[in-house]
This record gives structure tokens, sequence and C-alpha cells, in this order.
């Protein structure tokens, strides 16, 4: 939707209880964003009439939504589409994910109960309140996997996609990972770099990872893994216009090798450099042993 300085951005923030949306709120009140938590979607239109009428020049405004809103929570679909009408509101979703393991270990970590879980088992809850967000996971521009987030890793993420609402908010997440540990669900496209000389085997090489100079020169210095950056440069020339005008706001990459250490961690590396010349991108390693904030 083209916004005008008439236009009320309004970010909606919801998704799987224990994902993040703490943190997230907190990340948009950072970027100058007037934030509300656990607002009753029914509560939403009148509230952002009663914003305008008081001659407020709040612009910016990201609202959680989740189940704890009750009763109310399943009229938050019906809100949207009344707001998404609305020729003075430019409304998104953001729909934050974790997989289930890692939301149960949230939950023991804080030893909270989940909304849904009624006393029962948290998994029970889980999977409850993900068949009822299902739609509404549907309809969101941004969904965010935090399985394997740091606080800081989603709040730059946040800070890149939406630090302002006149630039270009096209955001390239270039991710590393280990077959092993499992395949990033939230990613577009997946490149396994398997095939490619494994420096785990050379012994200097083994305890360091792609982010250490040796290791990737060792990688990049092989006429295949060559061939493939200058086959990859052709693809991600063509398809990355084509979601941009589609009107994607993120692309997800992924590079996987075995244990998401050294090969998967140079080619993210390169690549998130590459691409980096021309549109916002992010690097995450989320495999690699040891990574430092």
């Amino acid at each position: 939707m083209e916004q005008n300085s008439r236009t009320t951005e309004l970010i909606i923030i919801t998704g799987m209880s224990g994902a993040g949306k703490t943190v997230a709120i907190q990340s948009f009140e950072d970027l100058g964003f007037f934030t509300i938590d656990n607002l009753p979607p029914e509560l939403l239109p009148t509230f952002l009439q009663l914003m305008r009428d008081s001659g407020k020049s709040m612009r910016r405004v990201a609202a959680v939504m989740d189940l704890r809103g009750g009763n109310f929570f399943h009229s938050l679909l019906d809100a949207i589409d009344t707001l998404e009408k609305d020729p003075h509101v430019a409304v998104r979703i953001l729909f934050l994910d974790a997989d289930n393991q890692t939301l149960v270990s949230r939950y023991k970590e804080t030893r909270r109960s989940h909304p849904l879980s009624s006393g029962g088992l948290i998994l029970q809850g889980i999977k409850k309140e993900r068949d009822m967000l299902m739609d509404l996971q549907g309809r969101a521009q941004y969904i965010y996997n935090t399985t394997g987030m740091k606080p800081r890793d989603l709040k730059e993420r946040i800070t890149a996609d939406f630090s302002s609402s006149d630039e270009n908010n096209f955001t390239i997440n270039v991710i590393s990972f280990g077959f092993k540990h499992s395949i990033p669900i939230d990613a577009d496209l997946v490149f396994d770099v398997r095939f490619l000389p494994n420096p785990y085997y050379i012994e200097e090489l083994k305890p360091h990872s792609g982010l250490d100079a040796p290791v990737a020169d060792y990688v990049l210095q092989w006429q295949e893994t060559q061939e493939l950056i200058e086959k990859l440069t052709d693809l991600f020339q063509f398809m990355i216009p084509q979601y941009k005008k589609e009107g994607k706001a993120q692309l997800t990459i992924a590079f996987g090798c075995t244990g998401g250490q050294h090969r998967s961690v140079t080619l993210a590396e390169y690549f998130g450099k590459v691409l980096g010349e021309k549109d916002r991108t992010i690097v995450t390693h989320r495999d690699v042993k040891g990574r430092k904030d």
C-alpha cells in the first residue's frame, strides 16, 4: 500500500507464545513506534480512530495481539479486514514462530505455563495454539522463525525490516546451517553445499569455522566452488528482482553443509557481502559453535 504523510503504519505483532513477542515490541519501541501490548483486536479500529480524532501525530504504531486476549482473539482477522479497507492505514502482520522443542524449552526456563495448556502438558498447549493460528500465519507479510535466534538477532532483523517506512524494505536473510541439526523451516531457498571439499578433514582447519580466513580460503580455492558461485550469482540476479516485483518483503537464503561450521558458513559470508551491495542483508550462522554476539 502506498503511504502518504497522513497514513498510519500499523504493525500487528502476533504468533506463537514464547516465540519472542516481548523482544519484538521492545525493538519497535526503540525504532520510535508507538507500542501497545496485548490490545484486544476489537478495540484496534476504535483506538486508531480515537488517535486520529485527538490530532496525535502517531504515524507508526506496533501492537502485540495474542492469545492473552482470550475471547477477543477470534475477532483479529475481522479487525484486519476492516482496517485494510481504510485508505489511511497501512497494515502489516509480523508472525513470530519457533519449533515445538524450542518453545517447550523456553517455557521450562521461565517456569511459566502455556495459556492453552489448562494445567496440562506444555506441548499440548503449543499444538493447540499452532492450529488456532494457522489462518493468521497465512495472512502475515513477515514470518520470523526464532528457533536458534538470540534476542539480539531478532532485534537486528526487525531493525533491518522496519527501521524506515519510506525506504526499500526488501531484506535478504542469508543463513548457514548444518543438515544434521535440521533445515531452517523459514528458508525460501536452500542450497546443499556438502559436495564441496570439506575442511573438517584437514587437521589444522577442523577446529575453526568459515568465519576464519584459512577455512574460507580453502573452500573458495576449488574450481567447483567458483562454478557454484558463478551459477548462483546468475540465479540470484534473476530471482531477486522477481521477488521484489511480486511485493515480497524479505527473502531467506540458506546454505547447508554437514555440521554448519565450514562450507556453509563460507558461502553464506560470501553471498552476504555480494548481495549486501544492493540490498539490506543479514547474515546468520545458526550452528557455528561458540558464535559471539
